[in-house]
């Protein structure tokens, strides 16, 4: 099982992953939209076995959107999604 410290550093991977779909507004959304979700309902889970479960398949998934960086980097086009064109809001 894992300590919270090696959970922390799991979420915080897939949001550092969810940055090489670089142009893609909705994928990058995707990746961090799941990772959250993933990781609020894991939250409640106290049965040891189930929380292994758990993160085997977090590992699985991390693995995943590896490789999917790593082809979208290769075929993906080289231009911004109208999400990303808008300015900036200022505070």
């Amino acid at each position: 099982m894992a300590s919270p410290a090696e959970a922390r550093a799991l979420f915080r991977e897939f949001l550092r992953l969810s940055r090489h779909f670089g142009t893609s507004y909705n994928i990058k959304e995707y990746v961090r939209r799941r990772a959250r979700e993933g990781f609020r309902e894991a939250a409640a889970v106290t049965d040891t076995a189930e929380l292994a479960k758990l993160w085997e398949a977090a590992q699985q998934q991390l693995a995943v959107v590896r490789r999917q960086s790593v082809v979208y980097d290769l075929y993906s086009r080289r231009h911004k999604h109208a999400m990303e064109l808008l300015p900036k809001e200022r505070a």
